[in-house]
């Protein structure tokens, strides 16, 4: 598989496209995650009302506990240190939910923030990377075999740039037609450096 061309303008300029590309998604995901750190701050106020809620719950019911064993009266005063208990187990459940509320925030703004520069990647880049990769490896073997010559050849002649072309002779077209090893050579290494490629030594 071919990763890199073999000219060096070509290789150099893949390999700083690609180290361009790794610093973009870096950036990005330190960012996204710097804004969930930041926004999963918000939620500090719910554990502290959780918190207070839940010990507040339980020091509550302890006290309603030992009042309970009061002889005579221990039922009757027990039932308001339920109901505060209640209220206070209530106060600590509104304080989890702002906590999930705050989590589900942070993830989705995460996850929005990180949409565009990923999909750009993804849906951009990366299909071109591929495409280069597959039609260079497929001229890499190209390059070598009997007729691989040929073939790149035709691919030039069908592809390349009228003025690329031309270059090459205004009879170019007759002389692959006619087999000509010196045209065939000069197309297919046409191709090949379109592709930052090198012509078979």
């Amino acid at each position: 598989m071919q990763i890199y061309a073999d000219r060096l303008p070509t290789a150099v300029r893949q390999i700083v496209t690609d180290l361009v590309v790794v610093i973009w998604v870096y950036l990005w995901i330190r960012a996204a995650l710097w804004l969930h750190d930041l926004v999963s701050r918000l939620a500090g106020p719910g554990r502290t009302l959780q918190d207070a809620g839940t010990g507040l719950a339980d020091n509550l019911a302890d006290v309603g506990g030992r009042v309970g064993r009061v002889p005579l009266v221990g039922d009757e005063l027990t039932s308001p240190f339920e109901q505060a208990a209640g209220a206070a187990r209530s106060v600590a459940e509104a304080g989890q939910e702002q906590q999930e509320l705050v989590g589900d925030l942070a993830l989705a703004l995460t996850a929005t923030m990180l949409i565009v520069p990923i999909g750009l990647v993804i849906f951009g880049w990366l299909p071109l990377r591929l495409r280069w990769i597959r039609r260079a490896s497929a001229a890499r073997r190209l390059r070598t075999a009997p007729a691989g010559q040929d073939l790149l050849a035709l691919r030039a002649l069908a592809t390349r740039p009228i003025g690329s072309l031309a270059a090459l002779g205004t009879d170019v077209a007759e002389g692959w037609r006619r087999g000509d090893p010196q045209v065939t050579a000069a197309l297919a290494a046409l191709e090949l450096r379109s592709l930052g490629l090198r012509p078979p030594s």
